[in-house]
């Protein structure tokens, strides 16, 4: 894993894209077969396929546990080291100890010997499988050489590479290293749902037989927000669809003979969270993928996105919650149909031939959506818009009637319409390392408000709104005022660094929802940052009794008397 971590590194230190798709393209043209395959799908930060699903059950006590035994190192060189960088493998990496190492082990780690490990991780069970993963992991880091290669060993079995190299990039490499068409690899990527497969495929001139995979999750096509009340130029010249924008659940939906798989945004396959849904699907005939929307639906009413949470993540659903939290596919968009991919054929297309398709049941259903005037005016728009609302949804999306699907990808050929629920100001008491281009600043600002008893409740994290100066700047000093002997700030904020709660931030927020998660009580749904407020300071900021009177207008607003959906 050398020449890997050499690679990263070097890619890391780059901003030019063109620059990372060449260091990558050497990269992987000089692998073997079996490294190239387990190599690129390292360098997408998953070790595995996406059809694979696989998953190592790797939490972050058990990667240090299984550090500390082949490096035995203290608490307080761990802590010294995490706190400047904020990420586990930079923070471990350091303490390794290559006397030892060399002296109790001498395998040699390359990327299909790492990749067979981690499968060994992932296919681990029973009552001794924790202890078992532990003792895997010690084996892949025993075998790291250096610090470089440890650093890497553990980003990729945390899943947090961070070196600003995302899917699109790597799709571009293997393009690039075995002269292919990239449009051609990133279909073979969507059919096979393996890019290690198709990178495999691309040098060897098979990537025609790669064939349509159903079962492998295909990127989310992202849309784009446009601000209510705005001139709304981005509407003008171009035929749009226009349809609700649900609150619930975006989902995918995969159906293969009597298999039905529904993958969320993170590429989960939850569909044992929604058994109505599966059985309403089989009915279906032939091989479908939709795109769509989970929502909770009740005769005929659609419920606010907090009922829907108590269907999220559950394993058993009993036959109460069936009754009470009833769900819908809506299905909006058709992405194959048979042995055919449609994501290139235009959305006007691809929505006639969705409406042919047999839908029967009660939890599958079409979305409804009509053609949109951009030459209709704003009133009409804000009146199309309220009617959603009305509906019970959350504002309006509005889609280029000749867009391609584009997995994955946020532009302007799908646009999102909503209008904000309120804004806070809130305090900043804990702060992150960020992700992509943002991995060397902290971005990530978990935030609360003032308490009954004037102390302060965390009510959320937010990530989006600043530009790149306004986070450099407070990232100098948020690495100034940082609380070192303080807990975490907020329960669930694991990786949370405490700071003095001196910035106030105005936030702005969709739905407001209880949750316990946050000491306020209370979750913000959508937070993003509207600006600094450098004008107020911290004695100043909104209160709980601010944040009850918020949420007791949104449910009556709905005609909820009870702040409890259940």
């Amino acid at each position: 894993m050398i020449r890997f971590g050499q690679t990263a590194d070097a890619i890391a230190a780059t901003p030019s894209k063109l620059a990372k798709i060449e260091l990558l393209a050497q990269y992987l043209r000089a692998l073997d077969d079996a490294d190239l395959a387990a190599a690129t799908r390292f360098f997408t930060g998953n070790p595995f396929a996406a059809r694979d699903q696989g998953a190592l059950s790797l939490g972050g006590s058990t990667i240090v546990a299984a550090a500390r035994a082949a490096w035995n190192f203290s608490d307080a060189d761990l802590a010294t080291h995490y706190r400047r960088h904020g990420d586990l493998g930079a923070a471990l990496a350091p303490l390794i100890k290559p006397a030892t190492r060399l002296e109790l082990f001498s395998e040699t780690l390359g990327p299909a010997s790492m990749k067979a490990i981690l499968d060994q991780i992932a296919a681990a069970s029973g009552k001794a499988a924790t202890r078992k993963r532990q003792l895997l992991c010690e084996r892949i880091l025993r075998a790291c050489r250096s610090e470089l290669e440890a650093k890497y060993a553990i980003k990729i079995i945390t899943g947090e590479l961070r070196i600003g190299l995302k899917e699109g990039l790597v799709i571009d490499a293997i393009a690039k290293a075995f002269e292919r068409d990239a449009a051609e690899i990133r279909r073979a990527v969507m059919a096979s749902g393996d890019i290690g497969a198709v990178a495999v495929a691309a040098r060897a001139g098979t990537l025609q037989e790669l064939a349509v995979s159903y079962g492998s999750p295909i990127g989310f096509m992202l849309a784009s927000p446009i601000l209510y009340g705005s001139s709304y130029r981005e509407l003008q010249g171009a035929k749009w669809i226009a349809e609700d924008k649900f609150d619930g659940i975006r989902a995918q939906l995969h159906k293969d003979g009597d298999i039905v798989r529904i993958f969320s945004r993170t590429l989960n396959d939850v569909a044992h969270s929604y058994p109505e849904i599966v059985t309403d699907a089989r009915a279906i005939p032939g091989s479908v993928i939709f795109d769509g929307e989970i929502i909770a639906e009740k005769e005929g009413r659609v419920l606010p996105f907090r009922y829907l949470q108590a269907r999220l993540q559950r394993k058993d659903i009993s036959a109460q919650l069936l009754e009470e939290v009833p769900v819908t596919f809506a299905c909006f968009d058709l992405l194959a149909h048979g042995q055919r991919f449609l994501l290139d054929e235009p959305l006007e297309s691809r929505r006639k031939e969705l409406s042919r398709i047999s839908i029967t049941g009660d939890h599958v259903r079409f979305a409804s959506w009509s053609y949109w005037d951009s030459d209709a005016g704003a009133d009409a728009l804000h009146e199309r818009f309220e009617d959603a609302r009305r509906r019970g949804h959350e504002g309006l999306m509005l889609k280029r009637a000749e867009s391609p699907y584009l997995p994955g990808r946020r532009g302007k050929w799908w646009l999102k319409l909503k209008r904000e629920l309120s804004t806070l100001d809130v305090v900043v008491v804990g702060v992150e390392w960020g992700h992509g281009k943002r991995a060397k600043v902290l971005s990530d600002y978990t935030f609360a408000v003032r308490g009954d008893d004037n102390r302060l409740l965390t009510i959320g994290r937010a990530y989006s709104g600043l530009t790149d100066a306004e986070i450099a700047r407070l990232t100098e000093w948020f690495l100034e005022h940082t609380l070192r002997d303080a807990p975490a700030a907020g329960r669930g904020w694991r990786h949370a660094i405490p700071v003095e709660p001196r910035v106030v931030i105005e936030v702005a927020f969709d739905i407001i929802q209880e949750s316990a998660l946050h000491e306020s009580g209370f979750a913000l749904r959508f937070p993003r940052i509207v600006r600094i407020r450098d004008d107020k300071p911290p004695e100043d900021i909104d209160t709980i009794d601010q944040v009850r009177s918020i949420y007791a207008a949104m449910l009556a607003r709905e005609g909820i008397a009870s702040p409890s959906p259940a």
